[in-house]
């Protein structure tokens, strides 16, 4: 049965003062780490358990899925590459009709309540609508991770970055993940850039701003053996598909008392087509 909920999201809000809005995860003392503003707003998240086919990377931004991985650890990041990764990949490659995906990072989150977001051992669920990749940032990636002599033909066809993330060792019944359908979106509108600062370079994110019109869609309780596939970026930008999928960790109230501290982990994907 599927069980809507209402929560606060929260949005960003870009600075008041025009400002370039920026995070510095790095931030030295004394300087903000970041200058946009967080903007919550109640909104309403459907359950859409029983009706998941409605859903795909082309309509809405996000894709679900049940595939059990046969790697269930993921304690040790040498050991998600060299078993996760491989897995992954195929399932991808099934899922989307790929021809080569090259994963460039992954992220395991273990919610400790109380904790903040300081470190690669802490990192927890990212409460703020956001999408991970501006269309720029994209193209940088596939620079970033790919040889030189490969990258002009890999961007003459089709290319997308997709996430494939997952609960793991229990369903995600605290903190799930929202998704917002990319037919809700107006992509000129309701996408702020973001710089993301580096010690060592710039990346850049978007950040979703309010529009009342958002249709935000969860799976409730999707366990480790299920998994949801996030469209971050699209190289077709002629309307003919979506082009990403916001997302945000929220707080479900109908969260039973005693619930599981949410465990999940995400992969980041370069996909390629022929």
């Amino acid at each position: 049965m599927a069980s809507n909920t209402i929560t606060t999201l929260n949005y960003f809000h870009p600075p008041s003062d025009g400002s370039r809005p920026y995070t510095d995860i790095y931030a030295p003392s004394g300087k903000p780490v970041h200058n946009w503003i967080e903007d919550p707003h109640e909104v309403q998240i459907e359950d859409v358990r029983g009706k998941e086919e409605l859903y795909k990377l082309d309509n809405a931004g996000f894709q679900y899925g049940r595939e059990a991985p046969k790697h269930t650890s993921f304690l040790n990041d040498d050991e998600i590459e060299r078993e996760y990764y491989p897995e992954s990949i195929d399932l991808m490659k099934r899922v989307t009709g790929a021809t080569k995906i090259v994963i460039f990072d992954h992220t395991v989150r273990r919610r400790l309540p109380g904790e903040t977001d300081s470190g690669p051992e802490k990192r927890q669920p990212v409460p703020r609508a956001h999408v991970d990749q501006t269309p720029a940032a994209s193209v940088a990636r596939v620079h970033r991770h790919l040889p030189p002599t490969e990258v002009p033909s890999l961007l003459s066809k089709r290319f997308q970055i997709i996430n494939l993330w997952r609960p793991i060792s229990h369903a995600a019944v605290d903190w799930p993940l929202a998704l917002c359908d990319f037919r809700s979106v107006d992509f000129k509108k309701d996408l702020l850039p973001v710089a993301l600062i580096y010690p060592d370079r710039e990346g850049e994110t978007f950040g979703a701003k309010y529009n009342p019109n958002h249709q935000w869609k969860y799976l409730k309780a999707m366990t480790p053996e299920e998994f949801v596939l996030i469209k971050c970026s699209e190289s077709i930008e002629d309307g003919s598909v979506a082009r990403l999928g916001p997302h945000t960790a929220f707080q479900d109230p109908n969260t039973p008392e005693g619930a599981l501290p949410r465990e999940s982990i995400e992969l980041r994907a370069l996909v390629f087509y022929d």
